[in-house]
């Protein structure tokens, strides 16, 4: 598995609670995942701007062809404003047929946010 280096937002990180989201996209079709892998760069792309975002770290586990993100939140209703962008629901909808998307969601001390999240990213789907 890769990782990419932590992508900050414009909320700092702070020792303060924080909500972590994990997305998990796993193609049907090796052809669509070097597409993939490059939607969800430009998707990481917003995260300097996005309002409540604290930061992201992308990552993919290629030989599985699965791709995804561990993103921090400064609350919920920011992460749900996220899912509301505009790239986003673009996104959702053009690979809804591409693969198979699982996610969770989970308040977090923000101790090691990514030991938090290493788990979840690594299990097996």
């Amino acid at each position: 598995m890769i990782r990419s280096r932590w992508i900050p937002g414009p909320e700092p990180r702070g020792d303060g609670p924080v909500v972590v989201s994990r997305t998990d996209f796993r193609v049907h079709r090796v052809a669509d995942l070097p597409r993939a892998c490059r939607t969800g760069w430009r998707l990481g792309g917003l995260w300097p701007e996005l309002a409540g975002a604290v930061g992201v770290w992308l990552w993919a586990d290629l030989p599985r062809r699965r791709i995804g993100s561990v993103s921090v939140w400064r609350a919920e209703s920011d992460l749900r404003a996220f899912v509301r962008h505009p790239l986003h629901v673009e996104i959702m909808r053009a690979y809804r047929d591409r693969g198979t998307l699982t996610s969770d969601t989970w308040d977090s001390p923000a101790a090691d946010l990514w030991a938090d999240a290493e788990d979840r990213v690594t299990a097996r789907r």
